[in-house]
């Protein structure tokens, strides 16, 4: 029951999230900036409306554009222009495709130990038997989850 509903929620997430793939990158002013300009709005008015000076509007820009700025303040601002911040990770695949991944390199990993150690007591396994090993020691992986997945 437990991996059925991990299953469900990284499902469920995976949904969420790819709207965020679809709408690109930060742009280079940021989006304070773009979007403030966009829609005709001056520093003065925006300023305005937070009890603020054109130079501190100008001010926050240059730091969202450097990376510097607090979600607090961009959800400030965005309500300031009538707007709702949004944020979110994305994968470029999907958590579950990422979970896969990190799952087949960690079953090769304690596979091909494993094999290592078999070789080494003469008893070498085919390369077909080698990768289904990996392929359920992955499944296994995938189902249970564990932490050190992401060692």
């Amino acid at each position: 029951m437990k991996y059925k509903n991990k299953k469900l929620q990284i499902s469920q997430i995976d949904e969420q999230l790819e709207g965020f793939k679809k709408t690109g990158s930060v742009p280079k002013k940021g989006w304070i900036n773009t979007i403030r300009t966009s829609l005709s709005m001056t520093a003065s008015q925006l300023a305005e409306k937070l009890k603020s000076s054109p130079q501190a509007i100008l001010a926050l820009e240059k730091r969202e554009e450097e990376g510097k700025i607090t979600i607090n303040k961009l959800k400030e601002m965005g309500a300031a222009m009538e707007l709702k911040l949004v944020y979110g990770f994305v994968h470029e695949a999907t958590l579950e495709k990422m979970i896969e991944q990190k799952a087949i390199k960690l079953a090769t990993k304690i596979v091909m130990r494993t094999s290592r150690q078999m070789e080494l007591e003469d008893q070498k396994i085919s390369g077909k038997k080698l990768k289904k090993a990996i392929e359920d020691r992955a499944e296994e992986i995938v189902r249970n989850l564990p932490k050190n997945i992401w060692d």
